[in-house]
């Protein structure tokens, strides 16, 4: 009974040592390639993916800033000696709830494609102004009239000229922060123009940074993503714009559609190579180098910046030179005019963060911030999942003097910056716990695996252990019990002596009993020897 109870026992330790020793050896080997197929698979864009809801349509509002530049001299702009003066306005809040329409799969490549479309709300808590204060800016239409007339005849150009002064068109305009942005006004020279020009070249009858904008799913284009089901580093990259694969705005690999419309982005991504963001503003992409690490929520991140490169127009970078556009400017500045319908936009960091000096010597009133003006992307690196994205883009306008048109004889050459807007988005707590214990799986895993195996190694190694350990003791006892029999022996030969001589015999008998009785002593008889006073077995 008690040899079947050791074997189960040794049976029972055996199998759960090496039922241990498996699953530690895949939890601490194994599991971390079995857990990034899962969550490749869970990062996949399908109509039956988690994040699909949310990627349609964002289950919280979003918030954009507009900031205006006032220009509080226009009056001196043909005084070569005084720059112009900017006051910064704003800023003026917008909460914006954007939405994805005419959504179509497209299984044969793995694609998506759809249009965005955004409603915009005025927040007037969240401002600091209203949208009927009066703002003084540049006149847009009547430099665009005249850019566009800048390489036509002598003939042409009088003609524009005499259009503006028609039309009592001046350099500037002073109309609400509403009117600028979202609502539009009115301008005779682009209703004129609508008259003389194709309607894809004016194709709107009111003039407003950011008219036609509001509740519109055309403005921005029709998108074609990759959704990553037949390739997960495809995932959230743009592979057609408006039904083509490169834009008709930049010449060479500046047309190229590179990188992510800025909700997905590859997993695994590294620290040597920058991302690139599609901005259909602009018509192009940008890349974002890595600055550093970032925590968010408890979450560290990947932070990519923009930085030299990203507003670089061949200055430092020969391969950018094909963003120039023919205007070949000091680097910090990108030339978005052919995007623009010809006006001669030019896009920075706020406040020309991160520009040429030149910049910042032709006007007074900038003071460039990193903390408020910088461009940045947080991305969580395993998931390429944004934590924390701020962007931060101005609109300036290029003024230069134009030959044979009154209005803009003999000005100087300025970027004048008109107004700069963010966008800031931080992931909320309860998305960022999602990602955080998701991400914990590994480690975790990892942790038990190793328990798992030095528990495993423990109980498959005890029972040769424990051998080892009962031969030992078995081979202490003996040592132990043949001193035992020595010393018994030793007092018996006392004891026989100190016994007198007529008594012997029955002191024998009782002492051989108890000889016999000891479990050390093999020896069954004891005699005295009388004469000597020794004991023999």
């Amino acid at each position: 009974m008690h040899f079947k109870e050791v074997c189960n026992r040794r049976c029972i330790l055996t199998s759960g040592g090496i039922f241990l020793l498996t699953f530690g050896v895949f939890f601490t080997f194994c599991f971390h390639a079995v857990f990034r197929d899962i969550l490749y698979e869970e990062l996949k864009l399908r109509p039956t993916s988690r994040g699909y809801d949310a990627w349609v349509s964002p289950p919280f509002p979003l918030s954009m800033d507009v900031y205006f530049f006032n220009w509080t001299n226009p009056e001196d702009l043909k005084n070569h000696s005084t720059k112009p003066i900017l006051e910064e306005l704003g800023p003026y809040r917008f909460t914006e709830r954007p939405e994805k329409v005419d959504i179509e799969w497209h299984d044969h490549n793995s694609t998506v494609s759809y249009r965005k479309k955004s409603v915009y709300f005025f927040d007037e808590e969240g401002s600091n102004g209203t949208l009927d204060d009066v703002i003084s800016s540049i006149n847009v239409v009547a430099l665009s009239a005249a850019n566009r007339a800048r390489t036509w005849d002598y003939v042409r150009r009088k003609g524009v000229s005499m259009g503006l002064s028609l039309y009592d068109q001046d350099v500037f305009v002073a109309k609400t922060a509403g009117e600028l942005l979202f609502d539009g006004y009115e301008d005779n020279m682009v209703l004129m123009g609508k008259q003389l020009f194709d309607a894809s070249e004016v194709p709107f009858d009111r003039v407003g940074w950011f008219y036609t904008r509001n509740n519109s799913a055309d403005l921005i284009g029709h998108y074609n993503v990759h959704t990553g089901v037949d390739d997960i580093m495809k995932i959230g990259s743009m592979a057609e714009w408006n039904y083509k694969p490169r834009t008709n705005f930049f010449a060479d690999q500046c047309g190229m559609l590179n990188g992510s419309a800025g909700e997905f982005y590859p997993p695994n991504l590294s620290k040597d190579v920058p991302i690139q963001l599609f901005t259909p503003d602009m018509c192009r992409s940008l890349p974002l180098d890595f600055e550093g690490e970032e925590e968010v929520a408890g979450i560290k991140g990947y932070k990519y910046a923009g930085g030299p490169r990203t507003v670089d127009n061949g200055t430092m970078f020969p391969e950018t030179a094909c963003f120039n556009a023919g205007e070949i400017v000091p680097s910090g500045v990108l030339n978005i005019s052919a995007c623009r319908f010809g006006t001669p936009v030019f896009m920075s960091f706020p406040h020309f963060y991160g520009a040429d000096e030149f910049y910042l010597n032709q006007v007074e009133g900038l003071n460039p911030d990193k903390s408020k003006h910088q461009f940045y992307m947080t991305m969580e690196p395993t998931t390429g999942i944004p934590l924390d994205v701020a962007a931060r883009f101005q609109l300036n306008i290029l003024i230069q003097s134009h030959p044979s048109i009154a209005l803009y004889e003999d000005v100087p050459r300025v970027f004048l910056p008109v107004l700069w807007f963010e966008q800031h988005v931080t992931m909320r707590p309860e998305f960022t716990g999602e990602i955080a214990q998701a991400l914990s799986i590994p480690t975790t895993a990892r942790i038990c695996g190793i328990v798992m195996l030095v528990l495993g190694a423990i109980m498959v190694a005890w029972i040769p252990i424990e051998r080892l350990m009962f031969r030992s003791r078995r081979r202490d006892i003996v040592t132990d019990a043949g001193t035992e029999k020595v010393l018994l022996q030793q007092n018996l030969a006392k004891t026989a002596i100190l016994v007198p001589e007529k008594e012997k015999e029955a002191v024998a008998d009782k002492l051989s009993t108890i000889v016999e009785a000891h479990p050390l002593i093999e020896s069954k008889t004891v005699r005295l020897g009388a004469e000597n006073g020794t004991t023999k077995t």
